[in-house]
């Protein structure tokens, strides 16, 4: 059989091999027999959803465009010349109007159009601003898109497949076998009935996917990296070849390059960016393509579709997310989808087994003995000489609320999230796969970089150069010992005050605590033990909330300045050090507490009669359930409480400084000039918030700090994933809105994944583990009752386990200092440890029973990492991280694109053209467009073992059908 005929040409390799994700505007689809012809029709742009002529002609601001074609909404007064870039200096600032602010400005802007760009001068406006227009001509954009070596769409009729190879004789067999008079009514009735269920399937799928009619699938290509001598293969003159993020994209890189001083050897005066700290500009930003208000915008369709709340059960149309924003914020917003998506079992998981315990609460014997118990237990004091004894009775509500939180469905909980941890990063490296993929990013790297321009001014006077053995150019050497050694060690000892302050704040709240139940046990008669604990607990937790938010403010100033102090190369290193900095010091602010109360308070207090003391003060001791419950306050009242507090901030900040914008644009802004409807958009943008390098960095960090509440201490808190999914569905279409609302059009930036992200998480999902196998053995109660029930208990219940849970104490053997002040009577107390009672023969000594526990515990740590350790092992065996579908459509594409290159530069020798040219002749042009045209040469070329190439990583496209117009051909699907 041919290869060519397994493959469907109406239908491309994508919606043959993908699986079903939210990052597509369509579902899975399966091979269908019937191609219908519209099906191969293409689209002359991708980068905007077809509108309407009514939209075109609302939009105020248009050209004419071809179908599909996004052509941006801006333009010099000539009405053909883009706007691509805007610069802003304000008259009215002092800085930017001195002489050297002015010779500044001059030299930089004439840099400017010595490298290509053209410049034009908006007359200054009333209120002192002043813009200067950038537009990047197409031999610009062709010499710096080979120097950023950027992968762009060949041209789509260089190869197609003829049209008698469309039919794929594989999946259409059964189509053949149906024509048979015999299948003929077997077929009837089928049909019907698979039709019917497909309807209603599709049906009740279209509320959920993305509306395909207002965001169009996206057409994909043969894609290679571009270059002016093998310009032949790309269609360069297409009016959309260069789409508006690439210029935006190639505009920054030579601003940040562009020297603006004359001064032959003055190597530290370039780059916008040094230009905008010193207020010699006071803006510079690429331009939305128009307004909110407006239809026949892109920003106006996801402002609508998008960001709007009332769609949160939609899926994200992350294709044109990306074309708008760029590959680095349509990534994360692919991965705050996935998230929130793999966040739903594990959700509803968390919310059964929290059903689970509400249900059996009052069959728990230890909380029913406690508050049901008809003889009094008096409890040992709380504190030293002030604190009298205590009956059991009063920590009842204590005990119930206890146990919603530490019971069997618990264990089984940590256990899931264990697991769940290690299938959401397996699946999102699949799913990760997928949209690199199909954004073109498989072959990016991150030594396709540049150094940074920051890190060149630093080093500028460095003499002593090495070449890059990437790049093979020069570039400054960094002295390991004058400048590295002694620059690292003073970011280390920062790091490690900014740690020490956190863990210093997480004393003072211990302190806080210890206070506060001190008083209120000696000052409070009304207030008993479980008000106390609870009070005590959140009130702390709240405290603790407040230190954290102005210690984060204070971390991220911190840590941009050592980072920036330790020069490192590239914008993706500094990137990865400032995120590692940053999320070491929010582990520690947001997590240290809680470590506390899960792994230390309570464990080394001693006994009543020689309690231990830390500076002088008896120790935090934890009521007779364990500390869980004050752990799950913790945990809920920081997760839940950071979250809230997060997200009502991220939306007041952009609107406090748009408002600012606002004020300052209007202010002595000539009334007729600030009309609403004839404003330019470069001032409609400039009153926004600007959008810097690193904007996107708290949204990660916010997420990943949840995600570490998720998983970390899902064991004390199993409601975690709950809330953090309803955060999420309103967290994705707030930053959505943000994003499109208050901000101006970020420049559009490239990655390859979530960078040092995903390292983080792999760790936290690592660290969840231990941290869960320690809270089940020493934080809950689980083991001690399961002890009991073995080898104590003869009906294997809990009967009796309050008392056996509970040690004795005499009165007599307290110390001067620990008599209860009110009470000297002989008195028996109980208080909650594995100890001798007074009368044995070892009075106040550990029991048997606690080695036995301990022995138990630590067993238990072992054995559930081991398994779950193990089991992740074989999850991860048995999930690949890219799929094998995807593996073949990548090297077949790239194997076959090489040979298309390759009989491309055959032709281009026989026909003597061996320097290219930017046009070239119609007979040139045909000859290249021949490819393969029997199926034995089509077999060949796709049969080929694809084993071993050297472009596995060269080129990607999904293959959608193309070429509406020629009809006895389609493009090739591979």
């Amino acid at each position: 059989m041919s290869v060519v005929s397994l493959y469907k040409s109406g239908d491309n390799l994508d919606s043959e091999m993908d699986t079903e994700r939210d990052s597509d505007s369509r579902p899975k689809t399966k091979p269908r027999i019937v191609i219908p012809e519209s099906s191969i029709e293409s689209q002359e742009c991708e980068t905007q959803p077809n509108h309407n002529e009514s939209s075109h002609k609302a939009s105020g601001n248009r050209k004419s465009e071809s179908p599909g074609c996004r052509i941006p909404t801006i333009y010099f007064d000539d009405g053909m010349r883009s706007v691509d870039f805007v610069l802003v200096w304000d008259a009215f600032e002092d800085d930017a109007i001195t002489e050297a602010a002015y010779q500044k400005r001059k030299v930089f802007e004439a840099n400017l159009v010595a490298d290509g760009l053209e410049l034009e001068y908006v007359p200054q406006e009333s209120n002192g601003l002043n813009f200067v227009k950038i537009h990047a001509p197409k031999e610009v954009l062709r010499r710096y898109g080979e120097i950023l070596k950027l992968r762009m769409p060949m041209r789509k009729e260089l190869c197609k497949l003829p049209r008698e190879f469309r039919q794929n004789r594989l999946y259409n067999t059964p189509a053949f076998i149906a024509q048979m008079p015999a299948f003929q009514q077997v077929q009837s009735k089928t049909n019907f009935l698979v039709e019917e269920i497909t309807s209603q399937w599709d049906k009740l799928k279209s509320y959920v996917i993305v509306d395909t009619e207002k965001f169009p699938e996206k057409n994909q290509r043969f894609t290679a990296v571009y270059s002016r001598d093998r310009e032949y293969l790309f269609d360069v003159d297409s009016p959309c070849f260069f789409t508006p993020a690439i210029h935006s994209r190639i505009v920054q890189f030579i601003l940040d390059r562009k020297k603006y001083s004359d001064k032959e050897h003055d190597d530290f005066s370039f780059g916008i960016e040094k230009l905008l700290n010193e207020s010699v500009y006071s803006a510079a930003y690429p331009l939305h393509d128009g307004d909110l208000k407006q239809p026949g915008s892109l920003r106006y369709l996801l402002y609508n579709e998008w960001t709007a709340i009332r769609k949160w059960y939609r899926y994200q149309p992350l294709d044109y997310v990306k074309d708008y924003f760029g590959v680095k914020i349509g990534l994360y917003f692919a991965w705050l989808g996935f998230y929130t998506h793999m966040l739903l079992p594990a959700a509803i998981v968390g919310f059964l087994c929290f059903v689970y315990s509400c249900v059996t609460l009052y069959n728990n014997k230890p909380s029913e003995d406690i508050c049901n118990s008809n003889n009094t237990i008096k409890m040992c004091p709380l504190c030293n000489h002030w604190c009298n004894y205590w009956d059991l009775t009063e920590t009842c509500t204590h005990a119930r609320i206890t146990y919603l939180f530490d019971n069997a469905a618990t264990v089984f909980f940590a256990v899931f999230m264990s697991f769940w941890a290690v299938l959401f990063l397996e699946l999102w490296k699949r799913y990760s796969a997928e949209i690199t993929h199909r954004w073109d990013l498989t072959g990016f790297d991150i030594q396709e970089e540049h150094p940074r321009p920051q890190y060149l001014a630093r080093l500028a006077h460095v003499k002593r150069q090495e070449v890059n053995v990437v790049t093979n150019l020069p570039e400054p050497h960094v002295p390991f010992w004058r400048l590295r050694v002694p620059i690292t060690i003073f970011s280390f000892s920062v790091v490690m005050l900014m740690v020490t302050m956190a863990l210093a704040t997480v004393v003072a709240i211990v302190v806080y605590r210890m206070s506060v139940l001190f008083s209120l046990r000696v000052y409070s008669d009304t207030v008993d033990n479980s008000q106390a604990i609870l009070f005590t607990t959140a009130t702390a937790a709240c405290i603790n909330l407040f230190f954290i938010v102005i210690f984060n403010w204070f971390y991220n100033y911190v840590a941009e300045y050592l980072t920036e102090f330790e020069l490192l190369r590239t914008q993706t290193e500094f990137d990865d050090s400032l995120t590692l900095k940053i999320y070491l010091l929010q582990f520690v602010n947001y997590y240290a507490s809680i470590f506390y109360i899960a792994f230390f308070k309570g464990k080394f207090i001693g006994s009543p009669k020689d309690y231990e003391k830390l500076f002088g003060f008896r120790q935090e001791e934890c009521g007779p359930g364990g500390c869980l419950l004050e752990l799950c306050i913790q945990l809920a009242i920081i997760m839940v409480g950071k979250q809230a507090m997060n997200t009502i901030l991220e939306m007041l900040f952009p609107l406090f400084f748009k408002w600012l914008n606002t004020i300052k644009v209007k202010t002595g802004l000539t009334k007729d000039r600030s009309c609403k409807g004839e404003r330019p958009q470069w001032l409609k943008d400039y009153k926004l918030v600007e959008w810097g390098p690193r904007s996107l960095f708290p949204e990660y960090l916010e997420m990943v700090l949840q995600y570490g509440f998720v998983t970390i201490f899902v064991a004390a808190f199993p409601l975690a994933p709950f809330f953090a999914l309803l955060n999420n569905v309103l967290e994705m279409r707030l930053d959505a809105r943000k994003l499109i609302t208050f901000y101006r059009r970020p420049v559009s930036q490239r990655v390859r994944d979530i960078g040092v992200w995903y390292r983080i998480l792999d760790s936290i999902g690592k660290l969840s583990v231990v941290t869960n196998g320690f809270i089940i053995a020493f934080t809950s109660e689980f083991i001690p009752r399961f002890i009991y029930r073995i080898y104590v208990s003869e009906d294997y219940s809990l009967n009796g386990y309050l008392n056996y849970s509970l040690s004795y104490f005499d009165s007599r053997d307290f110390e001067n200092e620990s008599l209860p002040r009110a009470d000297n009577s002989h008195v028996v107390c109980r208080y909650p440890d594995f100890r001798e009672p007074p009368w044995s023969d070892t009075p106040y000594a550990r029991t048997p029973t606690y080695y036995h526990i301990l022995a138990a515990r630590l067993a238990f740590v072992v054995i559930f990492e081991n398994v779950v350790a193990f089991i992740i092992i074989i999850i991860k065996w048995c999930i690949p991280d890219i799929p094998g579908e995807l593996k073949d459509r990548i090297r077949r594409e790239a194997y076959i694109t090489n040979e298309i290159i390759i009989k491309q530069e055959t032709i281009r020798a026989q026909n003597g053209y061996l320097y290219p040219s930017p046009t070239l002749h119609n007979d040139v042009v045909r000859n290249l467009r021949e490819c393969p045209a029997t199926p034995e040469q089509w077999d060949r070329l796709l049969s080929n073992s694809l084993a071993g190439t050297d472009f596995d990583l060269m080129v990607h496209s999904s293959g959608y059908p193309e070429n509406k117009d020629n009809q006895d051909q389609t493009p090739m699907s591979i």
